[in-house]
């Protein structure tokens, strides 16, 4: 390795293991090159001022026109390592250190050539007082080198060499003995001043190191802090979020209409809600401290809450009891539903436990008179309704005599009128069965393209009575499917039915299957006016009818709908419906197959 290249290179691993330079000795090439360059400007005035008084000097020596060759020499040297400092300060690009390193050392070794070569040339051609001149001068650029390449000792080594080689021969080729002995002094000088120099390097070095690691230490830091304060102000964002939904929670538990309790993994109260002391009669502060099933459930009954408890406990699932005799402060009893919700903390345990319990005493009363109602409905409406219909058929029917054209017209609307009551009884108890489910479905596996042929033919005289015609389009899919022949044709009835009502005269109903995978589709697709979007969410349920003077001419319950809902899902179906192109509505339902 050359001399230039073992100064920029110094700080290089020293087995180049890796030819990669790795940032950190990158940044220590920069940050040396920024040193040199900063006192480069001191070391061009010292060279300027030494050479102006070197010019000074010699100017009387025998050779003065060889003086001042040597300094123009000298100051052109030195004007070339100033235009080198100018183009190091105006470059921002500290990627390019190592170059800058080797145009320093450049003008170091033409530095310390030209120093040398006043000692070669001048030292035996002057006088006594000239050489003790030139000796000291060249002592002190050997001298001030050290503090001006100081960060780079192999810099120093290179600047020094030149000086010092030619000096030494000088001196020993000099006829004064105790010249010759000085230059034996001479390279030891070098030497020393070489090893002061690494000493300085590598106090330079450390000194570099430590001063990113500071700036690292310094930036991590920062970034800590930023992190820190990041995480201190969602923090503060989310213990506020927390401290507002549980003034919120705190909130709804005290304002809400149903007992709420906070229990502990072992049943006792830790906080009563108003509901709860109003419901039971119990104060927070009797009951706070004990177990709640001591005081609200009956001892026939502690046993099945203590074993629901200890499962809810154990899976960490919340739990129901329904329908539960509970026991309030005065002794009567009422019957309410509990939830029971443990909050589980981030290690798994159950930490407390959520109790809400609802009172339906009133709700079981009214299903009581519901239920007395629909009795009444099926004996004391349905049967003498039937008879006060098959009266006015006899009647209209000509058998009984044959009545005159204003009694005929009076008795036909009393029997449309008395049919569709009892149409809506019927509809009313069949809901009724199928919501507290008593309603029998015998599910068995057919086809479904039979019955809806069948269907088709038993409502073709109502399609008649409204002027529509029924139709098939596509092919009809032999589909097997599980369910109760007799309700599905009352659905496919109740479909059918609708489309004929609100379908315009001569209009065409439309009836498709689709097989949908593992489904398969039944479709009623007619022309009526179509349904509003406001009555999209409504449609199936009880007593829904979008366009009641419609309603009123066409005739209907608005019952129908919900009814072939809720028989379908019994079934395991579904329903929709959906506007169809051109005008008109597609009701529809799927059925899932059979093998």
């Amino acid at each position: 390795m050359n001399p230039i290249a073992a100064a920029t290179e110094a700080v290089r691993p020293s087995a180049r293991a890796d030819s990669a330079v790795t940032p950190e000795p990158r940044l220590l090439v920069a940050d040396r090159a920024a040193q040199l360059y900063s006192q480069l400007p001191v070391g061009l005035a010292a060279s300027v001022a030494i050479i102006v008084v070197a010019v000074y000097a010699l100017r009387y020596s025998s050779h003065g026109w060889v003086v001042y060759g040597w300094a123009g020499m000298a100051l052109a040297i030195t004007a070339a390592r100033a235009g080198l400092w100018w183009g190091f300060q105006r470059s921002a690009n500290t990627g390019q250190a190592r170059r800058w390193m080797r145009r320093l050392a450049i003008g170091a070794l033409a530095n310390g050539t030209i120093w040398g070569v006043l000692a070669s040339m001048f030292f035996g051609l002057t006088g006594e007082h000239e050489q003790l001149f030139i000796l000291l001068v060249l002592a002190g650029v050997m001298v001030g080198g050290i503090s001006m390449y100081a960060a780079s000792w192999p810099m120093y080594a290179l600047y020094g060499a030149p000086i010092a080689l030619p000096f030494t021969y000088g001196l020993a080729t000099h006829e004064e003995h105790l010249l010759q002995a000085v230059a034996v002094l001479v390279p030891m000088f070098y030497a020393v001043s070489v090893g002061v120099a690494y000493r300085l390097n590598q106090l330079f070095l450390s000194g570099f190191r430590s001063q990113h690691a500071y700036r690292k230490l310094n930036a991590e830091y920062t970034a800590l802090n930023q992190r820190l304060a990041q995480q201190l102000e969602e923090l503060s964002v989310a213990r506020s979020q927390v401290e507002a939904s549980g003034r919120k929670l705190a909130l709804f538990v005290e304002r809400s209409p149903i007992a709420v309790f906070e229990l502990d993994p072992q049943g006792r109260a830790l906080h009563v809600n108003p509901a709860a002391e109003n419901i039971f009669g119990y104060g927070e502060n009797e009951l706070s401290g004990r177990v709640i099933a001591e005081y609200l459930f009956p001892p026939e009954r502690r046993l099945e809450v203590a074993v629901r408890w200890k499962a809810m406990l154990h899976t960490r699932q919340p739990a129901m009891l329904l329908r539960q005799r509970t026991r309030r402060r005065d002794g009567n009893e009422i019957v309410c539903e509990w939830s029971l919700t443990p909050l589980v903390n981030s290690e798994g345990r159950v930490i407390s436990v959520i109790a809400q319990g609802r009172d339906i005493t009133q709700q079981l009363e009214a299903e009581r008179l519901k239920q007395e109602f629909t009795s009444t409905l099926s004996h004391e409406l349905r049967t003498p309704l039937t008879s006060v219909i098959g009266a006015l058929q006899l009647v209209n029917s000509g058998v009984v005599g044959a009545p005159d054209a204003e009694t005929l017209e009076l008795t036909a609307i009393a029997e449309r009128n008395s049919q569709r009551l009892l149409e809506l009884i019927n509809d009313l108890l069949d809901l009724e069965k199928i919501e507290s489910g008593k309603l029998p479905v015998e599910l068995q596996v057919m086809p479904l393209d039979e019955l809806v042929r069948e269907a088709l033919v038993l409502n073709r005289t109502y399609g008649d009575r409204f002027k529509v015609c029924f139709e098939v389009t596509g092919e009809l899919l032999p589909a097997r499917v599980r369910v109760d022949r007799r309700r599905v044709l009352q659905v496919m009835t109740n479909l059918l039915s609708n489309a004929a009502k609100f379908s315009p005269e001569g209009a065409v109903v439309e009836v498709s299957m689709l097989d949908q995978g593992a489904q398969v589709r039944v479709g009623v697709h007619d022309r009526g006016p179509g349904i509003p979007a406001s009555f999209h969410a409504r449609i199936f349920s009880r007593f829904a009818q979008a366009d009641m003077s419609l309603t009123r001419q066409k005739g209907g319950t608005g019952l129908g709908l919900a009814i072939c809902k809720r028989l379908l899902e019994l079934m395991g179906g579904r329903i929709g419906f959906s506007e169809r192109a051109g005008g008109g509505t597609t009701f529809w339902f799927e059925l899932p197959k059979q093998a």
